[in-house]
């Protein structure tokens, strides 16, 4: 088997499947390593900006995207108890496709993943990395098979992180297993059929101690998914011994925010609530580290604003866009100098299309789980609605981080994905690694 690249790419999510279409199709051997098995459900809004949609496009699932998410999203409304404000959201700037839609993860991943193989990817699956080290030019990535416990080496000159928050490399362990706090916010995630919600409304929740949001999706299925601080749950959860988080939070939803009540009544939840963390918002790229970061590896929002899939596939682009520019002038060798180079330019445009998000979302959020200033916040968004569209504007739901020039070269080469639809993926799953019991 071949164990040699010019790329390894950890984690199969839509950054580091985006990340692999993107370098195989420009000749590049890659290597995809996944640890979970695929198709998987996921803590996650599974709402996408409309930005995005032209990049599916070039990535070759654009096709099978749009003929399965969910409706366009033009409104946005924001609920605290039993009020509500709505307001439209601002379309797409300089994209044919103006408004967001939301897919179930388990179809999104399960398309990219398999766009990956398709354009000459490798991917091993279910495989986990054990350690990754620096060699001379190379990286050494030690894997292991999860049904077999075999171990393999393989080697690239270049090694991109795009695992998830609550899937870190062996050597970030120890830097996770920190004391637990009641400030900690963990994420939760159900999905429900029959409920009665707004076909084209994005509603954005307040509670005391979280936030949280509900969508139409695919196939006529409502996700609903938030995040709770670890000292609310658990006084949640004393209060109602014998039931389990996700049933004493969805309780909570339904008696705290009158729009979720209304949208599930009568509504079948389908499986059982998801939940993980506790989440670290944040940037996380580490000074003199040799290895590229994309997706919730680089940096993570509060999911608030819901661009958590935008960052993963912009961040994906930005960086190959670099590595592919970089090669065509230096080779494939294994030298780091180049490698340096492309690294701080990816890092400094990173920080320049996202690091706003971050802290726009971080005010969202504190100012959303407090009951003052949800309140207050809420007082000011009835007086001018106007204020959520411009919100929307600055969270970076109407801007693609993308070199336009590249885009439509990959989009004139683009094959077609492969049709998957939520309704044969569906199936009733366990909690995630990570899960809160």
């Amino acid at each position: 088997m071949q164990t040699r690249f010019d790329a390894i790419i950890i984690g199969g999510g839509p950054a580091g499947s985006s990340a692999a279409i993107l370098l195989a199709t420009a000749g590049w051997s890659v290597c995809v390593i996944e640890k979970q098995v695929f198709p998987r459900r996921k803590v996650c809004g599974e709402c996408l900006a409309a930005t995005n949609l032209p990049l599916l496009e070039a990535l070759g699932i654009g096709a099978d995207f749009l003929s399965q998410a969910g409706p366009e999203l033009h409104r946005l409304a924001l609920t605290r108890g039993a009020r509500t404000v709505e307001t439209d959201l601002p379309p797409a700037v300089g994209s044919p496709y103006l408004w967001g839609r939301a897919l179930g993860r388990e179809v999104l991943d399960t398309l990219l993943l398999q766009r990956a193989r398709s354009a000459g990817a490798v991917v091993l699956q279910p495989w986990a990395v054990q350690k990754i080290n620096r060699v001379g030019g190379f990286h050494d990535c030690t894997v292991r098979e999860a049904v077999s416990d075999r171990l393999m080496v393989l080697q690239a000159p270049v090694a991109i992180l795009a695992h998830g928050s609550w899937e870190p490399l062996p050597q970030e362990r120890a830097i996770q297993r920190r004391a637990r706090s009641g400030s900690d916010l963990l994420a939760f995630k159900a999905n429900f059929q029959g409920a009665s919600l707004a076909a084209r409304l994005l509603s954005v929740l307040m509670f005391n101690g979280g936030y949280g949001g509900i969508v139409l999706a695919d196939h006529g299925i409502v996700t609903l998914a938030c995040c709770i601080r670890a000292d609310r749950l658990e006084v949640l959860r004393q209060a109602e011994p014998g039931r389990s988080a996700g049933e004493v939070v969805e309780a909570m939803l339904k008696r705290e925010c009158q729009g979720v009540a209304d949208a599930l009544q009568g509504a079948q939840r389908l499986g059982p609530w998801l939940a993980s963390g506790p989440m670290a918002p944040g940037i996380r790229f580490q000074p003199d580290e040799k290895v590229f970061r994309i997706g919730n590896a680089a940096g993570e929002a509060h999911p608030i604003i819901g661009e958590g899939m935008s960052m993963a596939l912009q961040s994906a682009w930005l960086l190959c866009a670099g590595l592919i520019r970089a090669r065509q002038r230096h080779g494939s060798g294994a030298g780091t100098a180049w490698q340096r180079g492309v690294r701080e330019q990816y890092v400094a445009e990173w920080r320049r299309h996202f690091a706003p998000r971050l802290r726009l979302a971080a005010t969202f959020a504190q100012l959303a789980m407090r009951p003052t200033t949800s309140a207050a916040l809420m007082a000011l968004v009835r007086w001018r609605p106007t204020l959520l569209t411009r919100a929307a504007t600055w969270s970076g739901k109407v801007h693609f981080a993308a070199d336009t020039a590249m885009l439509a070269a990959l989009a004139s080469s683009a094959s077609g994905g492969v049709g998957l639809s939520r309704a044969h993926l569906r199936q009733d799953f366990e909690l995630l690694p990570g899960e809160v019991p």
